[in-house]
């Protein structure tokens, strides 16, 4: 392997990927670095969860997504540190590698805002195994549970943005479809679901019809909404609230909220909001040259400078503009400022629900039509023919059938990473209640 490539890209999601998706196609030499060998489908990760989809509909190995694309290498490991000045990357063993231009798309981690006994106790949900963790523990739950007539199952739910909404929601049907077929209708009478968060509406970033119908159609499917006050302490058996009271709850899942991680700290650059990198309209990195950095470790505005959204869609965008430039500055051309072509927002709240404000002039849906947007523009959004087809498969058997298949689950629960061998594609377990 040599030492020096022309670009460096760190981190396989939606912006990495689309950059280096990109610079390959005009034979750029790339060099592609991510801890995971596959590219993960973010926003379904409360499906993997929640037993609507297998991880194979999510989880695409990223030999596959770039196996045209000759001119892009990709190399599975783990990336210790990254020095911007000297656009170098070290990895977990050692080795060192530079490029003329390092492009940084680590991504972020769980903002746990100092919440104590959050980091210790509760799970997140950003990735495929935080995902899979919570479909295992969940499935163990309603397994002792059904064993023990005196276990009542507490789920809550911290964070009331789209992430949250969607976990409590499809946590809340599957008690009505899933636990009580499967198990029985008195274990489902013994499940709780709660959303918890500090503002006083749910999916604060969509218009007030849109918060009414998702916050009606959460109640509906039996979710407990506690609005309006946030927490102050995550504990083994629920969570304690700001006004003194107190949530129960085995399970705590966490939608709180991300920051940059200690790569984005290390790196030598300025850090902004949430430790992410206040980028130029370029999407450069201030203070150095060569060096851009995209997706949920940066910090992008839009030609007002309005700060974006932490979303799939800005990432994938901001990568296809930052190779632009990047073929610009290896060709002595001149860098564009980033334009972002706003798709507006969606949110699934249940089986023919959902809520969706589409384009800069926010056209409203709710119930089945945003339904089926949300299915559509997901299904394309997919990387890969077969994960589209899994993920058809799965909505079509879940939604119409509502007969997800059962999860075989070994070892304790616990919120400590797999061991090694269960974290590739094939090894990962199916959480699926």
């Amino acid at each position: 392997m040599k030492d020096t490539y022309q670009v460096i890209v760190v981190g396989a999601g939606f912006a990495g990927v689309a950059a280096a998706k990109e610079l390959g196609r005009k034979g750029i030499r790339v060099l592609l670095i991510d801890s995971n060998n596959y590219h993960q489908f973010q926003p379904l990760l409360y499906q993997v969860a929640t037993s609507q989809i297998g991880v194979s509909a999510i989880a695409r190995p990223l030999r596959s997504v770039f196996r045209r694309f000759k001119t892009v290498k990709v190399l599975t490991a783990k990336v210790e540190s990254v020095d911007a000045a000297q656009r170098s990357v070290t990895t977990e063993d050692g080795q060192t590698l530079r490029a003329e231009i390092l492009v940084i798309a680590v991504g972020a981690v769980p903002n746990f805002f100092n919440t104590p006994g959050a980091e210790e106790l509760a799970f997140p949900l950003y990735s495929v195994t935080d995902a899979t963790r919570l479909g295992t523990g969940l499935t163990r739950l309603l397994d002792e549970a059904d064993r023990n007539p005196d276990i009542f199952v507490d789920v809550v739910v911290v964070g009331g943005g789209p992430t949250g909404v969607e976990t409590a929601g499809a946590m809340a049907e599957n008690v009505k479809y899933v636990v009580r077929k499967y198990f029985s209708p008195e274990l489902a009478a013994r499940c709780r679901v709660h959303l918890v968060d500090m503002v006083p509406s749910v999916l604060n970033m969509f218009s007030s019809k849109s918060q009414k119908y998702a916050t009606e159609h959460l109640k509906k499917v039996g979710v407990q909404l506690h609005m309006g006050v946030g927490v102050t302490e995550v504990r083994e058996d629920g969570v304690t609230l700001a006004d003194g009271s107190s949530v129960p709850g085995q399970i705590v899942v966490w939608a709180g909220g991300l920051k940059a991680g200690d790569i984005i700290a290390g790196s030598g650059l300025t850090q902004g909001r949430g430790g992410r990198i206040d980028v130029h309209p370029d999407l450069t990195a201030p203070d150095v040259e060569g060096v851009y950095v995209i997706g949920d470790a940066a910090n992008i505005t839009d030609s007002t400078g309005a700060k974006l959204p932490q979303l799939g869609s800005v990432a994938q965008q901001a990568g296809k503009w930052a190779a632009t430039n990047i073929l610009a500055d290896l060709s002595g051309g001149t860098r564009m400022p980033f334009r972002y072509l706003d798709k507006g927002y969606m949110a699934m709240v249940g089986r023919g629900a959902a809520v969706a404000e589409l384009g800069r002039k926010r056209l409203q849906l709710q119930g089945i039509f945003a339904f089926l947007s949300w299915l559509l523009v997901h299904l394309a959004l997919l990387s890969g023919l077969q994960q589209k087809v899994r993920a058809l498969f799965s909505w079509l058997n879940g939604y119409i059938l509502h007969s997800p298949a059962q999860v075989v689950v070994s070892g304790p629960m616990e919120k400590e990473p797999p061991a090694p061998e269960e974290t590739g594609i094939r090894g990962l377990p199916d959480p699926r209640l």
